[in-house]
């Protein structure tokens, strides 16, 4: 059996209350586990797994860490995105780091110009709930910052709780498929990746860094975070497919149907439309991994609500306890100091997507990965908090020492880019990525020979 060895100490490693160096170790072990798997189904060998808690940290931020060229990549959130006052002492958060959702709270608050005063003081006029439903009708994105308590006994967390963290389900019949040949635990394996933002191409360059051949695919009209791109882009192919277009869709299928994995993190049903929902695409490609990801899950009120791992703190109480502690200037809700609900969904997609493909090799079918940022909140506000009298001198950022241990540099087509390495060890097939990040649509949507 394969063991893991876990170093770097324990929470708290950031300034949070929340067990984030556990949780990010505990994912990426995780993942680390499934890909030995796959590679003992290979050789017949184990291999040990290790996982640094302190480095597992620090990958939940690994954009921060980025140099191209001689400069920094800008992480810098939109100066309009935060949370705001509003009536009756409660606190309303505006996602507007995209344009389009920028635009739709500006639109329903009647402002014209990018500010933050000006939006302070159209906030400050409405209830946060009401808000709340305004901006998600607009096809915004945000909420009404809610403790804990009150997250509880709201429908969309009961609908969460009666779900497990993660499900990997057999979808349709398909035959046994033998892993293909090849030296890494993924060798021959297609994964195909429509993700946006940060957890879904997470999980894709997880499987990357296990040898998987994983194709991003985005479009020239969906906004995109320049550094996001390259912090998620390691080891993988990028193209560009526009799936209004009925060709370039069908160009799309016809990767899928070469592919072993499909992700993508459209709101439930969303695809369906396009001919994109598991149970067309196992028709089209038998024996295919299915990975969905949605912001609230598939169950519930808000199971169609688009989110991000910022709207899910706030809604469920994350922020507003980490406010409580750690009270910034405004003193109202603060987001913990790092992508934490994000990194651990990503790294729980590709341990999902691998443990699927452990059982095509053994039983054969299709199968479906399910899992949603807010399943993932919940785990990790499960998983308890330290003692507030062990939060009191923790420094907020990690020494240059250990910074320069996890880097490394790549050559990319735009320069040099310093970036973190793979944060799991293991000892017979050490994680790397067999490509540098690349420009989007660096490459064509064609598989390589």
């Amino acid at each position: 059996m394969t063991n893991v060895t876990f170093s770097g100490g324990t929470d708290p490693t950031v300034p949070t209350p929340f067990k984030v160096g556990v949780a990010g170790a505990a994912t990426i072990a995780a993942a680390g586990l499934a890909a030995a798997k796959l590679w003992e189904m290979r050789s017949g060998r184990l291999q040990q797994v290790a996982v640094d808690v302190r480095q597992a940290t620090a990958s939940m931020r690994s954009g921060t860490y980025m140099k191209l060229g001689d400069g920094e990549l800008s992480h810098a959130r939109h100066s309009v995105m935060g949370t705001y006052p509003a009536k009756g002492g409660r606190w309303s958060y505006l996602h507007t780091n995209f344009p389009n959702h920028r635009a739709a709270a500006l639109k329903v608050l009647g402002v014209t110009e990018e500010s933050r005063a000006a939006v302070a003081k159209a906030v400050a006029t409405w209830n946060a709930q009401d808000l709340e439903e305004a901006i998600i009708a607009g096809k915004g994105a945000g909420g009404m910052v809610r403790s804990a308590d009150e997250w509880k006994t709201h429908p969309q967390a009961a609908a969460i709780a009666s779900l497990p963290l993660m499900e990997i389900e057999k979808i349709g019949d398909a035959p046994v498929e033998p892993l293909p040949r090849g030296d890494r635990p993924l060798s021959g394996i297609k994964v195909v990746d429509i993700t946006r933002v940060l957890a879904g191409p997470t999980g894709a360059r997880t499987l990357a860094e296990h040898g998987a051949e994983v194709m991003k695919i985005t479009a020239a009209h969906l906004p995109n975070l320049g550094y996001q791109e390259w912090d998620t882009g390691h080891g993988k192919l990028s193209a560009q497919l526009d799936m209004r277009d009925p060709a370039q869709l069908e160009t799309l299928r016809g990767l899928i149907q070469q592919a072993d994995v499909f992700s993508q993190g459209y709101r439930p049903g969303t695809l369906g439309s396009r001919g994109l929902s598991p149970e067309e695409l196992v028709k089209l490609r038998p024996g295919l991994v299915y990975v969905s990801l949605s912001a609230f899950g598939h169950k519930g009120p808000w199971a169609s609500r688009r989110g991000f791992d910022t709207v899910v703190q706030t809604v469920s109480g994350i922020t507003s306890r980490q406010g409580a502690l750690f009270p910034g200037k405004d003193a109202g809700p603060q987001f913990y100091p790092l992508s934490a609900i994000d990194y651990c969904t990503g790294y729980l997609m590709a341990t999902g997507a691998m443990i699927a493909l452990a059982r095509r090799a053994e039983q054969g079918g299709s199968w479906l990965v399910r899992i949603s940022l807010a399943q993932v909140g919940k785990w990790l506000v499960d998983l308890g908090e330290v003692p507030e009298s062990a939060l009191k001198g923790i420094p907020a950022e990690f020494t240059q020492e250990e910074l320069a241990r996890w880097s490394m540099v790549t050559e990319t087509p735009s320069g040099p880019l310093r970036h973190l390495r793979p944060a799991v060890q293991l000892s017979e097939t050490p994680a790397c990525w067999a490509r540098p990040s690349v420009p989007l649509g660096y490459h064509r949507p064609v598989w390589p020979n």
